[in-house]
């Protein structure tokens, strides 16, 4: 049985397979991070930083995921409204994403007098925030089409997508115009 209440073993084996999936994708991410050693070596900030793009596109990627599941294990998510939630869900992280990312923006401007780095955290966060709303949508949709459940899966592939989108926008950006 497939529930909160089923037997110790069987939700710890179907949870141990999502938990050693989910490692595999850390270091997805940690290798994208590899990637652009040469920057962090270079600007040591970048570092400090990292964690906020990545934390705040999981946050909000988690509520949409969160609110999708739950729309359908309600049966409220289907073919002729799925359009729509996808669109509102777009909406939503473009106003999350302009409005954290002034502030985001600016807290770093006073803490680190760098504009550059400054307007590329906003951006990083911007785009983190829109690719969250999309992917806490499409991806339980998608999970729960493949007979997989999202309300177990969902959380370890949003994260993964929020995780590299931060990174690599955050530090491909850094590397674009500040070195």
């Amino acid at each position: 049985m497939k529930t909160i209440f089923a037997a110790v073993l069987p939700s710890t084996k179907r949870r141990a397979v999502w938990l050693g999936l989910n490692l595999i994708t850390v270091f997805m991410a940690t290798w994208v991070i590899g990637l652009f050693e040469a920057v962090l070596e270079e600007i040591v900030v970048l570092a400090i930083l990292m964690p906020i793009v990545a934390s705040m596109g999981g946050i909000a990627g988690s509520q949409t995921l969160t609110l999708t599941i739950r729309g359908l294990a309600l049966g409220q998510v289907s073919n002729s409204n799925l359009r729509w939630l996808g669109n509102k869900e777009l909406q939503v992280g473009l106003l999350n994403g302009f409005a954290w990312a002034i502030v985001v923006g600016i807290v770093t401007f006073v803490w680190f007098q760098n504009t550059g780095i400054a307007l590329i955290i906003a951006i990083a966060m911007m785009l983190n925030l829109v690719a969250a709303a999309f992917s806490g949508v499409l991806i339980p949709v998608i999970l729960d089409r493949m007979g997989i459940d999202p309300a177990l899966s969902g959380a370890v592939v949003l994260t993964t997508v929020t995780d590299i989108v931060g990174f690599l926008s955050f530090l491909g950006l850094a590397r674009l115009f500040l070195l």
